[in-house]
């Protein structure tokens, strides 16, 4: 490819941003605005918890954590030799 052929090509590049440049801002700047209002309007509201549900929820993991450092303790007792 030669020199000459890439600058074309670069050319016809840059025509084809310009159209596009062109296009874009000839949009209606309320169209644009009327489609970031709805894209915030999406937006979850985030679920909350009560405080009796996370103290049910932290006793369950406590309960389960305990369970798990009982069975940790009777292997450790077991693998000691005296």
């Amino acid at each position: 490819m030669s020199i000459s052929s890439i600058i074309a090509e670069i050319d016809v590049e840059i025509s084809h941003l310009e159209q596009a440049r062109v296009v874009l801002s000839s949009l209606d700047s309320t169209a644009i605005e009327e489609v970031s209002a709805h894209a915030k309007k999406v937006v979850t509201k985030r679920r909350r918890l009560s405080t009796k549900a996370r103290a049910a929820i932290a006793a369950a993991q406590k309960k389960r954590w305990a369970a798990v450092h009982a069975a940790e303790g009777k292997k450790a007792k077991s693998k000691v030799p005296f």
